[in-house]
């Protein structure tokens, strides 16, 4: 009988093993996937930056008209040179 009993316990011992296994697996992949899903990690992205932009949007505002800046500087030398 304890012959029964210790395969028992090796037996349940090693299906919970088992599942421990099979969750810690799982939670690996999905943490794989997050990673790896662009459009996920592109929408995150994009509430990063509206966060901050709500938080302070100054250095939005100033790349934006250093932006603009540079593009009609280059707008004007396109027109303006002797090329």
């Amino acid at each position: 009988m304890s012959t029964t009993a210790a395969q028992s316990g090796s037996t349940s011992a090693a299906k919970s093993q088992a599942a421990k296994a099979r969750d810690e697996l799982a939670a690996t992949l999905d943490a794989i996937e997050d990673k790896l899903n662009v459009p996920k990690r592109a929408a995150d992205l994009g509430k990063q930056a509206a966060a901050a932009y709500e938080k302070n949007p100054l250095p939005f505002i100033i790349g934006g008209v250093a932006v603009a800046v540079v593009a009609v500087g280059l707008v004007a030398w396109a027109i303006f040179s002797d090329d």
